[in-house]
């Protein structure tokens, strides 16, 4: 999902950046790839004569798949789940930064869309391969490098917040058991998950190698929207089951189901007007499973395995200079004199 994501985000800061390069044609595939790594308006589109008129036949299909590509631009609100170990004051700060963020993209994202289609015709933004850009040249004239550039500075401030977080899922998931070992280990100084890091940035290369913008958004808002509804799934049970047990955050019941229908109306639907990028996606995901099943759940391996295991992780200790996180805080163990070996020993055991 999130190398996905920050591919999808990578390309977009790229194509903003190169079109004013090249103002009459699409940037160049390998300039594009490379680069990813490394007050009036004209109002005539919003009359409702050309607001409501279809030049294509709409289906359910096409207006759940509409959803799942909207729906990307305000992903982000699931991202603060993932690290609330490092924020302060989770239990008031996190419902405050999601009732915040998600009106204010909701606002601006709805009032930029307007504003598109208020200078441009439905078939300008089809046919534009960078629309702010295009949009730009319509409306500022010689001030219309303020577009590639606000793009690009977002988009950039975007793939930081992107590799804290998915980052921060292999970490987790690895100090938990679900992964390798080394996955868990943070920088001997700078206290930072370099493995997890480093693996984030190369499945997103890879994405980016195989794929353009477009079907990665389909993609990954599928998948997105797939664990979303389950993990709701899950916190439903949870209730059921066990209703006592502590939360430090609760809400009505009446939130998570009403998402569980709207949810299931937009996987079914895109499911069936994109059965071919859902498809491999599902599939994508359906290969963790014998991964689970080798790493994590076959307790009894053969010798030969652990010890290859081993040397894998002691490499990979060497490479990155890392250590295994002890129950000390970070800091601590970046000053012990020690914190090496015992990260060393405490990798082997594990």
């Amino acid at each position: 999902m999130y190398p996905t994501s920050l591919a999808v985000i990578a390309l977009t800061f790229s194509n903003y950046v190169l079109q004013p390069v090249f103002p009459n044609c699409i940037p160049p595939y390998n300039a594009s790839r490379i680069l990813s790594m490394l007050c009036l308006r004209n109002y005539k589109e919003l009359a409702p004569s050309n607001a409501f008129r279809f030049w294509m036949t709409p289906s359910v299909g096409h207006l759940a798949l509409a959803f799942l590509q909207g729906s990307f631009a305000f992903s982000g609100w699931n991202f603060l789940n993932y690290v609330t170990e490092e924020l302060v004051d989770p239990r008031r700060n996190l419902p405050r930064a999601i009732f915040i963020s998600i009106p204010l993209v909701t606002f601006v994202y709805t009032f930029t869309n307007i504003a598109y289609f208020t200078a441009m015709s439905p078939q300008e933004l089809l046919s534009s391969n960078a629309v702010a850009v295009t949009f730009g040249e319509k409306l500022l004239g010689y001030f219309s490098w303020v577009m590639p550039v606000s793009v690009a500075l977002s988009t950039f401030g975007g793939i930081n917040g992107y590799l804290f977080t998915s980052s921060r899922l292999c970490f987790s998931g690895a100090r938990e058991g679900h992964l390798p070992s080394l996955l868990a280990m943070i920088h001997v100084k700078n206290c930072t998950p370099i493995p997890a890091l480093l693996l984030c940035c190369l499945a997103t290369l890879i994405i980016m190698l195989v794929g353009d913008t477009y079907t990665l958004i389909n993609y990954v808002s599928f998948i997105n929207y797939l664990c979303y509804g389950v993990t709701i799934m899950g916190l439903i049970v949870l209730r059921w089951k066990k209703p006592k047990i502590f939360r430090p955050i609760k809400v009505n019941l009446l939130i998570p189901i009403t998402y569980l229908a709207f949810w299931a109306f937009l996987l079914a639907f895109s499911l069936y007007s994109e059965p071919v990028v859902c498809g491999i996606g599902l599939i994508i995901i359906l290969t963790g499973v014998p991964v689970f099943f080798l790493g994590v759940y076959w307790r009894n391996k053969p010798k030969c395995v652990n010890r290859l295991i081993e040397s894998v992780t002691c490499w990979g200790q060497k490479l990155c200079f890392v250590v295994y996180p002890q129950c000390g805080s970070p800091e601590e163990e970046a000053s012990s004199a020690h914190s090496w070996q015992l990260g060393r020993e405490t990798a082997v055991r594990k």
